[in-house]
């Protein structure tokens, strides 16, 4: 049999040692107002209970997929599922996150009404006290607002192939891919609608860095 699935947004969640969250993030994309997507998880070399929190997920719903490897952190994770998606939109959902239950439909009508933007960014929900470092100057917090938010990149595929992905860097992967997508294609930030929760877990990146 021919396998000819063609989703029309592939979701890649990458995970490391959360298996605690991972229940609410898979289910707010069961939630999702709309049906035609793939959720490929990619596990960074767990070695909690990851698997085990996953299994009753992938045996029910044949859009999900799991895959895993050696720790190799973030971006690599995330160019992992890029290159098994099937889906013409990519997107993202770090594991200690959410969306609410729009959020996939929201970001394809925006798409679809500015056809020439091929990345949107933003649009997220967070506690508004957060602030990280800036990746320009490490000495200097910002606030999170001022950041692209990798979870919330939502683009067209042959962008993030023709990027080649994210780049292995130690701190702002994302907003080097930003940066690198703004010399080829129109990009969008927006503030509404807030439909991405973001949770700064306590072994962010972010936090730590």
């Amino acid at each position: 049999m021919k396998f000819s699935y063609k989703p029309d947004i592939s979701v890649i969640m990458p995970t490391f040692n959360r298996a605690r969250h991972l229940k609410n993030a898979v289910e707010s994309v069961l939630a999702q107002s709309t049906n035609n997507w793939e959720l490929i998880i990619v596990d960074d070399g767990s070695s909690d209970n990851t698997s085990e929190t996953l299994d009753p997920y992938i045996d029910q719903f044949p859009n999900i997929r799991y895959l895993k490897h050696k720790n190799r952190k973030t971006a690599l994770s995330r160019n992992a599922g890029i290159q098994a998606s099937f889906g013409r939109y990519i997107t993202f959902l770090d594991s200690d996150d959410h969306y609410l239950p729009n959020h996939l439909e929201s970001r394809v009508a925006i798409l679809e009404e500015f056809r020439e933007v091929a990345l949107l960014s933003g649009g997220f929900l967070c506690d508004e006290s957060i602030r990280v470092k800036d990746c320009y100057n490490p000495d200097k917090l910002i606030h999170i607002r001022e950041c692209v938010l990798g979870g919330t990149f939502f683009g067209k595929r042959e962008l993030f192939f023709s990027l080649e992905g994210f780049r292995e860097l130690a701190y702002a992967e994302d907003t080097d891919l930003w940066e690198r997508a703004s010399t080829l294609f129109s990009l969008r930030k927006i503030e509404d609608p807030k439909t991405y929760v973001y949770r700064r877990a306590e072994d962010s990146i972010t936090l730590n860095y």
